[in-house]
């Protein structure tokens, strides 16, 4: 049987990146800071829950796209409790798809890695990889 081996986790860069989660992926997109980005996560997370608990539908899912003028918006809630935001440019088809496939580049990148801790920040340079070449891959 073949011996797996475990890397040791390299260390951080001086100054701490954003999770991979909250990264631009996009030259057109707005650069912001990482405590912007966790306020828009957050923003956007309660956004969600208050849509959820207005529904006049009992039972009903949670938020999965909002559209507006200047851009689109889509979230996938996950099995795991984790929620993963999207913001594409309007009209960006795909992007329930796009959502489903970073989730499990998720859970085979980050949590089968044995240094990972829940709800730290992710720092795993194949999984940045990977979520690049996968949005680099979504039509526009």
């Amino acid at each position: 049987a073949a011996a797996r081996t475990h890397r040791a986790p390299t260390t951080a860069p001086a100054r701490a990146r954003p999770p991979a989660s909250a990264q631009n992926f996009s030259p057109n997109a707005a650069k912001l800071k990482s405590n912007d980005q966790l306020m828009c996560a957050s923003t956007l997370n309660g956004l969600a829950l208050i849509l959820k608990e207005l529904s006049p539908v009992g039972g009903a899912r949670p938020m999965a796209a909002l559209e507006a003028t200047s851009f689109t918006l889509a979230a996938l809630d996950t099995a795991t409790g984790l929620k993963f935001f999207v913001v594409a440019e309007p009209g960006t088809q795909g992007l329930d798809v796009v959502l489903r496939a970073a989730y499990v580049l998720y859970c085979d990148y980050v949590l089968k890695n044995p240094f990972y801790e829940l709800d730290m920040p992710i720092h795993c340079d194949r999984f940045d990889a990977r979520l690049g070449r996968l949005l680099a891959d979504v039509p526009r």
